[in-house]
């Protein structure tokens, strides 16, 4: 765990979170700022900052992640489809440096 990442934070339970699902791999919360009516985190357990400091031995977890937005999906009332967005780097809107995920349904989403 990194010291002062609020993800961590929350995977230790020191920040409280509303967990939709965890495993030995990932976790997933709701996004305090949702910006659709579904709108969860997909983190994994493990610190890596972003997607290019990902390395071989972290394929598993990218597969989790995956499959927890399978699972998610699953879940959904309705329409069972959804974006997945991962920003990279500050440039890019990244805000909180511990690799995650963003799951997002439950409307239209025809914009890019």
């Amino acid at each position: 765990m990194a010291v002062g990442c609020v993800f961590c934070a929350i995977i230790e339970g020191k920040i409280p979170a509303q967990v939709i699902m965890r495993s030995d791999d990932i976790i997933v919360i709701k996004d305090i700022a949702p910006k659709a009516p579904i709108h969860y985190l997909v983190i994994p357990i493990k610190h890596i900052a972003d997607i290019t400091a990902l390395t071989p031995d972290d394929a598993a977890i990218i597969g989790q992640i995956f499959i927890a937005a399978q699972m998610l999906a699953k879940q959904l009332a309705g329409s069972q489809a959804f974006r997945l967005i991962s920003n990279n780097g500050s440039d890019a809107g990244q805000s909180v440096f511990h690799l995650h995920v963003h799951f997002l349904s439950g409307k239209t989403m025809t914009d890019f």
